[in-house]
């Protein structure tokens, strides 16, 4: 087939082809790509990962199947590049939220408040909820959302730790933020597994608000951090008086 007419085959992208110092065949490359990531979104999202065949992916971008494989070892590398975007379409989302909060409290509750409304989008429950975990296998299910989610939850949860003034070394802070990243995880999964996302997820945020609230009460009250949990330093017992 002509080259002229099969680039007739592959949709224009936007902020492809205009991309400075682009050749034609890479924006054309990108642009193939590009439409390919897209037809999978919607067929994951809609038919799930199962029964959306790589020839019905293929039709909808209107490449061949070799331009699939050109960029795709396969089905599943297709599939983790889609989940990569709706995570980081995710992330970006709720940094968005995040974004110039001063207040640590209204942070967390309003960072809490957008990734449930995130899970109870379609594709977002679909692609990365339902199929991921299964699709992708759990350590690389669990890497892929760590690099993308997690954080956004370290960014909360430190700034709720700071504002208890606690002299907790980076361990601890991490230490927490895992905690709580499990619990979320866990969350957005009864959520977007719910039959009503909607009192799925208020009855999330009514949980977790009491815990948010419990902390904001424990920093208010000046009540101090058990010694214990303010790291393990190689000088943390230096002062400690030396037992008989």
């Amino acid at each position: 087939m002509p080259k002229s007419s099969v680039s007739k085959l592959v949709p224009k992208v936007p902020g492809v082809s205009g991309v400075p110092g682009m050749t034609r065949r890479a924006a054309y490359s990108a642009s193939t790509k590009r439409a390919l990531v897209d037809v999978a979104e919607e067929l994951f999202t809609e038919h799930g990962y199962a029964n959306a065949s790589l020839d019905s992916i293929v039709a909808g971008a209107r490449v061949t199947k070799g331009a699939l494989y050109h960029h795709f070892s396969g089905k599943q590398a297709l599939f983790e590049a889609v989940f990569e975007r709706v995570e980081d379409d995710a992330s970006r989302t709720i940094q968005k939220a995040l974004r110039g909060r001063k207040d640590p409290w209204e942070k967390a509750r309003t960072g809490l408040r957008i990734f449930l409304e995130v899970v109870q989008e379609p594709r977002y429950r679909r692609i990365v909820v339902q199929d991921g975990p299964a699709v992708l296998g759990h350590e690389r299910f669990r890497e892929q959302e760590e690099r993308s989610t997690y954080a956004n939850v370290v960014d909360i949860v430190r700034s709720v730790l700071v504002a208890g003034s606690w002299d907790l070394d980076e361990d601890m802070v991490q230490t927490f933020s895992r905690i709580f990243f499990g619990a979320m995880s866990s969350a957005g999964e009864s959520v977007a597994g719910a039959e009503d996302t909607n009192v799925a997820a208020d009855r999330v945020e009514v949980a977790m608000g009491f815990i948010i609230a419990g902390f904001q009460a424990l920093t208010e009250a000046g009540v101090e951090m058990p010694t214990g949990l303010r790291g393990s330093g190689p000088d943390q017992d230096a002062d400690e008086p030396e037992q008989d």
